[in-house]
């Protein structure tokens, strides 16, 4: 099997106190099973937690939909209208700011916003634990960057056996 070379970058507008350091490295373990599940040996993912507020924002600012989601990712690879192109080759060096010539580029695969209060309810309406709906939650955005869709009946199965299979290996259960 290739190696996997996924980066995650998490920042958090909202007090997370779910995220401590065993489950930082439970969402990097997450990203690592996914790719490995779908063949994405390498890029970065931003991952932000944010309250309802701020994800009612966006998804009225993005999807047109006026009010708060539990999800949104944003691939780097659909380019609408006020995105910008990224040209490079894979693995091409790059001059870093500081000047260094060995400072290589790694593709950004998107962002993933998640809302805290929205995880922490749905958590508690199905039952399981508040890392297990915030790990599902993001395996659902990981899929989303990379083309996956629920759009269909059929989709919607595929998808959610997919985030199933790899939160069962992550020990993730419900």
């Amino acid at each position: 099997m290739a190696s996997v070379d996924l980066t995650l970058e998490w920042s958090s507008e909202q007090e997370v106190k779910d995220i401590t350091p065993e489950f930082a490295g439970k969402l990097e373990e997450l990203l690592r099973l996914a790719g490995e599940s779908e063949g994405v040996t390498a890029g970065e993912v931003a991952l932000t937690f944010v309250d309802d507020e701020a994800i009612h924002e966006l998804n009225k600012q993005y999807r047109n939909i006026d009010k708060p989601t539990d999800v949104l990712s944003f691939a780097m690879s659909e380019f609408g209208v006020d995105e910008i192109e990224i040209n490079y080759e894979d693995g091409e060096e790059v001059e870093g700011a500081d000047g260094d010539e060995d400072f290589a580029f790694i593709e950004p695969l998107g962002d993933i916003i998640i809302s805290v209060p929205r995880a922490i309810a749905q958590a508690e309406e199905y039952g399981h634990s508040v890392e297990r709906e915030l790990g599902f939650l993001f395996v659902h955005g990981f899929l989303h960057l990379i083309g996956y869709d629920h759009q269909s009946e059929e989709e919607e199965k595929v998808m959610f056996a997919k985030q199933e299979e790899i939160l069962q290996k992550a020990g993730l259960t419900r």
